[in-house]
């Protein structure tokens, strides 16, 4: 490598530092907030009480009425969080799959749709795709999977704590998931760059165009599209909201990737971490693969309607 191109290097990442410092500050205040938050909740029962609520719902999906208790916890926290009170339960492979493909759909609600609020998307809408998806998704798994009876192995583990012994827990979780926060999103932040910088980045949209077209996306999302498959929304969050703040790509290409990746993200760490505990990987990449696609081509066709019809819609 020349001269001229480590200049290039180096004067690229020093330019996205600062934003990515920013970024990375925000997104660790949110999630300190909602996981210390979910700890309260927690230790004084509420969602225990949530997911009684959700009890008939579950029932009706063909599941315990016990998992909605998983759900309801993945839903405010993450998959770890989810496997956790799954620890506690008796499933069977398909209701572990059903159970898992849900809560990958709508897991960390409130951390990641910041994430897509902050990139352009509607929260509220996000919010009712993600929580509408999971459910459809859990209803039309219970009708088209074969029949379980086969125990997933899930090794079980001691919740009894006093509210100290709980912040304790918390506290050294959360400086080792802030630690990694911070490396990965520098990281991809750094990488983002540089690959685009050199080019790379447009090489990769005109390789990826065949798989961006099928499911209804801009070819220029596609470097995005593999940061939020493999490593998910949060991790990915620097390089979302600085393509969009850049304006290296559009509100309307970005609305088009969030509702594609708020269902399907994370199809890597996640989803081998609920294989792990006996859902099977087929079920859970191909079923979500395919509600996006729904998902994104119902919003081009809304988006031509509004643009053919703009006095009668909005």
């Amino acid at each position: 490598m020349d001269n001229s191109a480590i200049n290039r290097a180096i004067s690229s990442v020093k330019e996205i530092l600062p934003k990515t410092l920013k970024t990375c500050l925000w997104l660790v205040r949110i999630t300190v907030l909602v996981t210390l938050g979910v700890l309260f909740l927690e230790y004084f029962d509420i969602l225990p009480w949530i997911s009684k609520l959700l009890n008939p719902l579950f029932n009706m999906l063909g599941l315990p009425g016990e998992a909605s208790l998983a759900y309801v916890t993945g839903y405010f926290v993450n998959v770890y969080s989810a496997i956790a009170v799954m620890a506690t339960l008796n499933l069977d492979i398909r209701t572990v799959t059903i159970l898992s493909v849900m809560i990958l759909a709508s897991h960390n609600m409130i951390t990641e749709t910041a994430v897509q609020k902050k990139t352009g998307s509607s929260a509220i809408r996000i919010v009712i795709i993600r929580t509408l998806s999971a459910i459809a998704l859990g209803f039309i798994l219970n009708i088209i999977m074969p029949g379980g009876g086969k125990l997933a192995v899930i090794e079980a583990q001691a919740t009894d704590l006093t509210l100290i012994e709980m912040l304790q827990v918390w506290f050294f979780k959360t400086i080792k998931l802030i630690a990694l926060m911070t490396i990965l999103i520098f990281t991809l932040s750094i990488m983002q760059r540089l690959l685009s910088e050199f080019g790379v980045i447009r090489w990769l949209s005109k390789f990826m165009r065949p798989v961006m077209a099928f499911f209804g996306l801009p070819a220029k999302t596609s470097f995005l599209w593999i940061v939020a498959n493999t490593l998910g929304l949060a991790y990915g969050a620097a390089v979302m909201i600085d393509e969009t703040e850049s304006g290296k790509i559009t509100k309307t290409d970005v609305d088009l990737l969030n509702h594609h990746i708020a269902i399907s993200h994370s199809n890597l760490e996640d989803v081998l971490l609920l294989a792990s505990v006996g859902a099977m990987i087929p079920w859970m990449v191909l079923s979500r693969w395919a509600f996006s696609f729904l998902l994104v081509w119902e919003l081009r066709l809304e988006m031509a309607i509004r643009k053919k019809f703009p006095t009668f819609v909005g």
